[in-house]
């Protein structure tokens, strides 16, 4: 039987045995040594299923935790890729900027409004970002990233760090 089930069949004994004495209801008496055993086995159920759920929710949250070390991981070299990159194409820092924003998916008027500068201007430097990195849009641009963490997921991780991560989850 499930340690759910088990848990669940032990509250409803020991809820109809309140419920019976409260209202009245009884079943065929049984002996005193034997219902004594009976709630003690419903009340082991009990606990059992909360020592368990406890174990089940703790190693959840280690999970979550590990999980999101190694989104933080990922986010880090995420962008110790793109600046190696931004540094390989020799980009200037209006267009470090620029290519940012870009990679994150802002538009053109996104883009200016943010940096305060004219479309114009904002597609000019986008253009160069091309030139320089040899690709002719930003779904080309976007993939170089993602193809070079593909190939290397830990880029940028520290053995020390993995070992973190594997002992969390």
């Amino acid at each position: 039987m499930p340690l759910g089930a088990l848990q669940f069949a032990s509250g409803l004994f020991l809820l109809w045995d309140i419920l019976g004495s409260i209202l009245g209801i009884r079943s065929a008496p049984i002996a005193w040594v034997y219902y004594e055993l009976a709630q003690i086995g419903a009340v082991i159920g009990l606990i059992l299923g909360t020592a368990v759920s406890a174990t089940l929710l703790l190693r959840s949250i280690r999970r979550q935790h590990a999980a999101e070390e190694s989104l933080r991981l990922a986010s880090g070299a995420f962008m110790d890729v793109l600046h190696e990159r931004f540094d390989d194409w020799e980009l200037t820092p209006a267009e470090r900027d620029v290519a940012l924003f870009s990679i994150k998916g802002l538009s053109t008027a996104e883009i200016a409004g943010l940096r305060n500068t004219s479309e114009g201007t904002v597609k000019a430097q986008t253009n160069a970002i091309y030139r320089k990195a040899g690709v002719n849009g930003r779904p080309q641009l976007l993939s170089l990233f993602i193809d070079e963490l593909m190939s290397d997921p830990l880029a940028g991780v520290t053995s020390e760090e993995v070992q973190r991560i594997d002992k969390a989850s």
